[in-house]
């Protein structure tokens, strides 16, 4: 028989083609199959299962800050589950899910101390997404010791994210526990991505893929938690408003260990009840429960502004980081790789333009961000900015 040779573009349409049948068919399925094997799954009432409400796509790069270096591109695509409100019940959840929570409860027993608090909400996030890096000088095809090393990292992510708001306060709290599974190297396809971005826009490729870093498994643990004053129980809160989203973030693992406090500032009409908007991160997507169903059943007669309604608003975030380890600029864990001289502070800004509305019935929502990030390492020439996109759709 005849050997095929295909290209590394035909390669990568391929896997991408074979990854999205899989999540095309597995995504909406998960709780219902895997769920027919969990004991006592009959007893199990509707918002104890997990049945996905939604899902978001970003794109990430730095063509729309016209630049190619560093941080190059990134995509994720996320699948956020209905409400699971009040104490969490294990003989209900599809068995990765189950599993994952009680790794969380054994990492983190604090995490779900005050699960019988009917105030308290939580959901399932689950997340695929590929980030790619490379250095400044495209023609190149020799090791560049002095920039940063071509790197691609290709990862699924599962979090739970915990909404709490106790009546006699003012403040409402998101938490959030991620685990983060990945390959970095040439198995985490980011040589074929780019070549296909770069071959539709029509931009040169890079050619020095061949000094990447070296396949290995990744793995992120990642803990956020997110502050903001109590706006009530509506998906949006009505009229024009401003507000403020505090943030403290942790995570450990080889692809990135980091510890980081942030801010976000709202302005606009119709603000989402939500918290917030931000770049891709391997870890920690924070796709919230809804304000509703923490103070409500979804089946009562609600006013006008608990259900979703249009709206647009400008948001501005700063972040500030602490950085032991990046795997993008540390290279390889596990094996000899080229590395440069990683800086450990790191400091992120960014501003943006977001609007919500019902299409056909569907709550939609579109983000618009332009991020720059500070000098990541010694080696590297200015700061970096890039510009992201996302869609969120509710089905």
């Amino acid at each position: 028989m005849r050997a095929v040779n295909l290209s590394p573009l035909t390669m990568y349409r391929l896997a991408r083609f074979g990854l999205l049948m899989l999540l095309l068919h597995i995504t909406p399925a998960i709780a219902q199959v895997v769920n027919e094997d969990a004991p006592g799954i009959g007893a199990c009432k509707t918002n104890e299962v997990i049945k996905f409400r939604g899902g978001t796509a970003r794109l990430e790069n730095d063509l729309f800050a016209d630049t190619d270096q560093n941080y190059s591109s990134g995509v994720a695509l996320t699948a956020v589950s209905q409400d699971i409100i009040g104490k969490l019940k294990p003989e209900c959840l599809p068995t990765p899910v189950r599993l994952q929570a009680e790794l969380i409860m054994m990492l983190n027993p604090g995490f779900w101390t005050d699960a019988e608090n009917p105030a308290h909400t939580q959901n399932v996030v689950v997340k695929l997404g590929q980030s790619m890096f490379t250095p400044k000088d495209f023609a190149r095809t020799d090791l560049i010791l002095d920039d940063r090393p071509y790197a691609g990292l290709l990862y699924v992510g599962m979090s739970w994210n915990r909404r709490k708001h106790e009546p006699q306060g003012n403040l409402e709290v998101l938490d959030t526990r991620e685990i983060t599974l990945g390959v970095i190297g040439p198995w985490a396809l980011g040589e074929q991505a780019q070549n296909l971005i770069h071959d539709l826009v029509g931009v040169d490729r890079f050619l020095g893929w061949k000094n990447q870093l070296k396949n290995e498994p990744a793995l992120q643990l990642a803990i956020d938690r997110k502050f903001r004053d109590y706006r009530g129980t509506g998906a949006i809160v009505p009229g024009f408003s401003v507000d403020s989203i505090r943030s403290l973030g942790l995570r450990l693992g080889n692809i990135e260990t980091s510890a980081s406090v942030g801010i976000e500032g709202r302005i606009g009409w119709n603000l989402p009840n939500d918290f917030g908007t931000y770049p891709i991160r391997p870890g920690a997507e924070n796709r919230p429960p809804s304000a509703a169903s923490i103070h409500g059943d979804s089946g009562d007669a609600t006013p006008a502004i608990v259900r979703p309604r249009s709206g647009v608003h400008l948001f501005g975030t700063l972040e500030s980081k602490l950085v032991l380890h990046d795997f993008s600029l540390d290279g390889n864990l596990f094996r000899a790789s080229h590395r440069v001289t990683r800086r450990p502070w790191v400091a992120q800004a960014a501003v943006g333009i977001s609007a919500q509305g019902l299409v056909a019935g569907h709550g939609v929502k579109l983000a618009l961000m332009r991020v720059w990030r500070t000098r990541e390492f010694d080696e590297q020439g200015p700061s970096h900015a890039y510009g992201s996109v996302a869609l969120s759709i509710e089905f």
